[in-house]
C-alpha cells in the first residue's frame, strides 16, 4: 500500500459548512477509482484535500512521494490564453522545469506521448480558444498526464463531452492506471462508474454504505 493514497479520518470545511466528515479511504495504485455522490455530498472537497489544495480540518492524507496532478473540470478564466495545444500540454512539465525553464528532450517526448494518448496530436498548433469543448477537455487531461505524477486526480473529466471524447479520456485513464498510477475521478456517469475498478460513494460528506448494487458496496470493492 506504500504507493496508494490513504485518507485517515479526514474532515474538511467549505466556509463554515462541514463538507467532508471523518472519511477513511484507500485509493489504490494501479487502479481507477470513481468518486460519486449527489451535489453537495463532498466529492470535490475530498478530492481537493487529497490534492493538497484545500486544508483538512482534521485527519491526514498519506500520499506517495512525487507530487499530485490535479485536473479541473474545465479551463479557468485565468489560464494564459491564447496559447497552442502543444504549449498547454507542455505546462504540465512546469513543475519539473519551472515556468521559464527550457524543456529537455525527455520532456518533449512526454508531452508528445500525452497528446497522442488523448488524440490531440493533430491539434498541436491550434489555439485552445478555437477548440470545441470536448477537444479542450482532452487537452486538459493530456496536461495532467504530462505531469507524470504518481497520483492523478480529476474533477468530472467527461462531463459535457461527446462519446468519442469520453472514450479517449477513459482509455487514457485506464492506461495511466496500468502504469501504476493512483487515478481518482469524480463522475456522475454510470458508464464511467462501471468502467472504474473501484468506487467511493459519498452522502453528506460521509462514505455511504451500501452503495447501489451495480457498483459494488463499500470502500475497496471492485465495481
Amino acid at each position: 500500500m506504500t504507493d496508494s493514497v490513504r485518507v485517515i479520518g479526514v474532515s474538511a470545511l467549505h466556509g463554515r459548512v462541514l463538507a467532508v466528515d471523518r472519511v477513511d479511504a484507500v485509493f489504490r495504485a494501479g487502479a481507477v477509482t470513481a468518486v460519486t455522490g449527489g451535489n453537495g455530498s463532498g466529492k470535490s472537497a475530498l478530492v481537493a484535500v487529497v490534492a493538497g489544495v484545500h486544508p483538512a480540518a482534521q485527519g491526514e492524507v498519506v500520499r506517495p512521494p512525487g507530487g499530485v496532478a490535479l485536473v479541473p473540470q474545465s479551463w479557468s478564466a485565468d489560464r494564459p490564453l491564447p496559447l497552442s495545444v502543444r504549449a498547454a500540454v507542455a505546462m504540465g512539465r512546469w513543475h519539473r522545469r519551472g515556468r521559464w525553464g527550457r524543456l529537455c528532450t525527455a520532456d518533449h517526448a512526454i508531452v508528445a506521448d500525452a497528446m497522442e494518448r488523448l488524440g490531440v496530436t493533430d491539434l498541436a498548433g491550434r489555439q485552445i480558444g478555437a477548440l470545441s469543448g470536448g477537444q479542450r477537455q482532452r487537452v486538459l487531461v493530456a496536461q495532467g498526464l504530462a505531469q507524470r505524477a504518481p497520483v492523478l486526480l480529476l474533477d468530472e473529466p467527461t462531463a459535457g463531452v461527446d462519446a468519442p471524447a469520453r472514450a479517449w479520456i477513459e482509455d487514457a485513464l485506464a492506461a495511466e492506471a496500468d502504469r501504476g498510477t493512483v487515478v481518482v475521478h469524480i463522475t456522475h456517469d454510470p458508464a464511467s462508474v462501471e468502467r472504474a475498478g473501484y468506487r467511493l460513494h459519498l452522502e453528506a460528506g460521509r462514505v455511504a454504505a451500501p452503495v447501489p448494487p451495480t457498483a459494488g458496496a463499500g470502500i475497496g470493492v471492485r465495481s
